[in-house]
């Protein structure tokens, strides 16, 4: 999965501008970053995100002046240096391919950045094509094309306000995965207990739909009562939910199985629900399962790559 959030609200916020976009194409190797990873510069010099860890983005700079300038868009290969390894080379061994186009006609459209955006409000991906030739990119595909998939950020949907949350929250914060407190019981969910996390008082079944959860969606039931945790697992598991899970001992997860199957849901919706939530590592304490459910998450969704 790349990281292009940060370059997608820089394309909105930048609009306007002269801009070029660099994207890693290909890779060989020990390569830093994958493919698909995104640079953007502003005509004054201001750039976003990472196509090598900081290895030859200084080259790459100097390459997207020239497209901002007029030149056409172009690929250029990167591997070690012969002399100066940090100059222009990749220290680590790999190689990259980077193309860098212009944002806008003959390159990047604008309103791609438009249109990612939009998707990822709706918890959708979008597919974009581009000829490696001319450097023209399209949403869609097509055969000995560059694609590239975008995919909504990773959120973390904690049904429970409970203290296993407030270890859950800061956890997933720190891989990058955006949570968010659904608890419909307004002594748990506070803002005193959960600072600046976003926070909705909904029912969860009303609150996960309303966030139209797909692979890059988690949600996890905590509260251990059943007349929140079954709404909100038969919420995620109407959808295309990327990691379900609920706590409770193998015992409760039993019975909560055997309600589910009773509202409907067949053996393949039940074996969806990773319960009880988390990997196996003996936890005790809430921050321990708090770590269990988060390598869970990870695994869960690093399975759906």
């Amino acid at each position: 999965m790349n990281d292009n959030g940060a370059v997608i609200r820089k394309g909105l916020e930048w609009r306007g501008a002269r801009l070029a976009l660099a994207t890693v194409v290909s890779t060989w190797g020990s390569a830093p970053r994958p493919r698909g990873s995104h640079m953007i510069v502003h005509e004054d010099g201001r750039f976003e995100g990472s196509i090598s860890g900081g290895c030859v983005e200084t080259d790459v700079l100097q390459r997207a002046a020239e497209v901002i300038a007029g030149r056409a868009a172009h690929v250029e290969t990167y591997g070690v240096a012969d002399g100066d390894a940090w100059e222009v080379g990749l220290p680590c061994g790999g190689e990259i391919a980077v193309l860098v186009q212009p944002v806008g006609e003959g390159g990047f459209p604008s309103d791609l950045f438009d249109r990612i955006d939009a998707a990822s409000a709706r918890g959708r991906a979008v597919t974009l094509a581009t000829d490696l030739a001319t450097g023209a990119t399209q949403e869609g595909s097509g055969e000995g094309l560059f694609l590239n998939r975008y995919d909504p950020p990773r959120r973390l949907l904690i049904v429970g306000a409970v203290q296993i949350a407030q270890s859950l929250v800061p956890l997933a914060q720190a891989i990058g995965v955006t949570p968010v407190l659904i608890d419909p019981r307004g002594r748990f969910l506070t803002a005193e207990r959960f600072p600046g996390v976003e926070l909705d008082d909904r029912w969860p079944d009303e609150a996960i739909a309303a966030r139209f959860p797909g692979e890059s969606t988690a949600v996890v039931t905590l509260s251990h009562d059943i007349k929140i945790d079954d709404p909100a697992l038969a919420a995620a598991l109407r959808a295309p939910t990327g990691y379900i899970a609920a706590l409770g001992s193998r015992k409760s997860h039993a019975a909560r199985l055997e309600r589910l199957a009773a509202m409907g849901f067949g053996a393949d919706d039940l074996a969806r629900i990773d319960g009880p939530a988390g990997l196996d590592i003996g936890a005790i304490g809430a921050a321990e399962i708090a770590l269990s459910i988060t390598a869970g998450m990870v695994a869960g969704f690093n399975r759906r790559r």
